[in-house]
């Protein structure tokens, strides 16, 4: 492994890719820590929206609990990509832009920068109203920043939203040259970045519970506990990897064509389907839609002032992560998020896995599966075996999105450490790496070296 990792570095392209690569994502990290301006570094946070800020700062690159000028990361973008991609399938506008190939993307970019601007500003301005300057909702007084006057007050907000709309727009630019001139997917490796910085954290949280003795009902982490999660860990990870390169190969056979003096095609090949079509979607969808009503019935309890009994009791059946549940409640929650995750899995894959589409595709290039004829009869059989592998996956990703909740419970009282377990961190992290590593590949294969997986 070290011979091949010499190889890498001698090869003077690659090496000035993953160093232009590394040098961003320093740059990157820099930004995550300045505070906006006029925010003291001891500012009381809103305790009530921290556990909701803690889960979506997963795949939003940033921490959303720290009032920084990157505070938003790139949520905007993402949730902009995404619904350009969900018009793509309801819209015949945005469809026809997709058939017109990089023509037509290069105008779907655009637009998505624009969507993502409008979404800074809107996102900024509720986060700064309900998060900073909240005013009973958080905490906090009017005056935190010192500022008495109203025209300063608003004056504020205006530099904070363009502030934080320009840090989204500049990390957004920094994935794009990640993608042009480094190595890597830019806005996959800024949330593994933003991901992976959260393990000293972590250790820190488990070094403080571990003792020498056996584990008791103290809470404290001891030997057994930790062979037991060390072997979770292991486990977890190589089912996350062996899912995310499972495929289901279904065969197929080009047909046979004469040009000249020579025969082309009859050549056997097959077409790869990912068993994780949807890959980590359905996780963040079920997380988020099952999060918000917990935040808004807690808004309401403390507009009510806790006099709110209803209010309360919805608000913490949808915010069971703590130790402190019923195994009852536990089982509740975790059913509604394994339903809401199938369900999302279904809708995802539908949107993204088109079967006429690649029915049509192979019928034009004279590819047939065996036993099937080119058109209607090839796209009801992939229809009916993504039907199938999507089954397979949706119960992957439920037992990656559940086990977190069940170390949290069982094993540990952090979740920054239960979370490295499953959910969307490992299924991001893992997938990052593995598509780092093949391009890395790429690049040796091209000159006949060995790839870093191969022995």
């Amino acid at each position: 492994m070290w011979e091949k990792l010499r190889i890498v570095f001698t090869i003077p392209e690659l090496r000035q890719k993953i160093l232009l690569t590394l040098v961003l994502l320093a740059v990157y990290r820099v930004g995550y820590q300045i505070r906006l301006p006029m925010v003291p570094s001891n500012y009381d946070q809103n305790s009530q929206l921290s556990g909701f800020l803690d889960k979506v700062s997963v795949f939003a690159a940033t921490d959303l609990r720290e009032i920084t000028i990157f505070g938003l990361g790139i949520m905007p973008y993402i949730s902009a990509s995404i619904v350009f991609q969900l018009l793509g399938s309801v819209w015949k506008p945005i469809e026809n832009l997709r058939k017109e190939g990089q023509t037509g993307m290069r105008k779907i970019n655009e637009y998505t920068r624009y969507l993502t601007v409008f979404l800074c500003i809107l996102q900024s301005w509720i986060y700064l109203r309900t998060y900073v300057m909240g005013g009973s909702l958080a905490g906090v007084s009017d005056d935190f920043l010192g500022l008495n006057s109203t025209t300063l007050h608003f004056g504020w907000q205006v530099t904070a939203i363009a502030i934080m709309t320009c840090g989204t727009m500049f990390l957004m630019w920094l994935g794009e040259q990640i993608d042009e001139y480094g190595i890597g997917n830019g806005i996959s490796l800024l949330i593994m970045a933003s991901i992976l910085a959260q393990m000293p954290g972590a250790f820190l949280d488990l070094k403080e519970d571990m003792t020498y003795q056996l584990s008791g009902s103290s809470g404290q982490i001891g030997p057994d506990t930790l062979i037991v999660m060390a072997c979770l860990f292991v486990a977890v990870v190589y089912g996350v990897v062996f899912i995310t390169l499972g495929q289901r190969r279904i065969p197929t056979q080009s047909a046979k064509h004469v040009r000249g003096r020579r025969v082309y095609g009859g050549t056997k090949q097959y077409l790869p389907l990912r068993l994780n079509q949807a890959g980590v979607m359905p996780i963040i969808f079920a997380s988020s839609l099952i999060m918000l009503p917990g935040l808004l019935f807690t808004i309401m309890a403390t507009w009510f002032n806790g006099d709110s009994r209803f209010s309360k009791a919805i608000a913490n059946f949808f915010n069971m992560m703590g130790n402190n549940l019923q195994s009852g409640q536990t089982f509740t929650y975790m059913v509604l998020y394994v339903l809401l995750i199938f369900f999302f899995c279904y809708f995802w894959t539908s949107i993204t896995f088109n079967p006429k589409e690649m029915s049509e595709n192979l019928k034009d290039h004279g590819t047939f599966i065996p036993g099937y004829r080119p058109g209607k009869r090839t796209a009801d059989y992939l229809e009916r075996v993504m039907v199938r592998i999507t089954y397979v996956g949706a119960a992957f990703l439920s037992l990656v999105a559940i086990v977190p909740i069940l170390v949290n419970q069982q094993l540990v009282n952090s979740f920054a450490v239960a979370n490295f377990y499953g959910g969307t961190g490992l299924l991001i992290a893992v997938s990052v790496a593995f598509d780092l590593i093949q391009k890395i590949d790429n690049h040796l294969l091209m000159r006949n070296y060995r790839g870093l997986l191969e022995s």
